[in-house]
């Protein structure tokens, strides 16, 4: 991928948390930021955090590799805005080789997860472990996507001469009007 692509900040999702990850990641000379699962010591240091009304800390951590090797990274605890809990679920912990400027960046893959939860809306469902079969699904889905928000941006500039993020053409009346018309859906 990296001849293909430039890589240098890698925004990964919690499951990729293990050290071993990371340290490639690092030996690569890339740049990594990955929420941390809460252990024992995460939660402890959250409800310190907690009774001392503190939004934010960093701290460097080392992670065993084996062998006496050992992967240096920082946790950084940052408390989520407008948090349903009281507790120390109220903060978030991230693991990151540069520091806490890019956890900004790291938000705005909430962005990209949305798109993809909208875009499977017009999937197909199946259970086929066929690779070219599912790719087709997707693209397709993507491209009724795509229809869907070039008709809504469409019928908004008619209807009110500007375009806001919020559909006035919805993804259920545009999947309802597909299954009428087509009977797929």
């Amino acid at each position: 991928a990296e001849e293909l692509v430039h890589v240098d900040n890698v925004l990964m999702d919690r499951e990729f948390d293990s050290q071993h990850v990371l340290e490639m990641i690092s030996q690569r000379g890339l740049s990594y930021v990955v929420p941390k699962r809460m252990q024992t010591s995460e939660k402890a240091q959250a409800k310190r955090l907690l009774r001392r009304d503190q939004d934010r800390y960093e701290t460097d951590r080392k992670l065993h590799l084996g062998k006496n090797e050992w992967h240096e990274t920082t946790l950084i605890y940052r408390r989520k805005e407008d948090s349903e809990h009281d507790d120390h679920r109220q903060y978030s912990v991230f693991m990151t080789n540069c520091g806490s400027g890019h956890l900004t960046e790291y938000g705005y893959r909430w962005e990209i997860e949305s798109g993809y939860r909208s875009i499977k809306r017009f999937m197909a469902a199946t259970t086929s472990k066929d690779f070219g079969l599912r790719f087709f699904y997707f693209a397709f889905a993507c491209l009724l996507y795509s229809i869907w928000r070039a008709v809504d941006l469409l019928v908004q500039v008619e209807l009110t001469g500007e375009y806001e993020h919020s559909p006035i053409v919805t993804a259920d009346n545009t999947l309802t009007l597909l299954k009428k018309e087509t009977g797929i859906g």
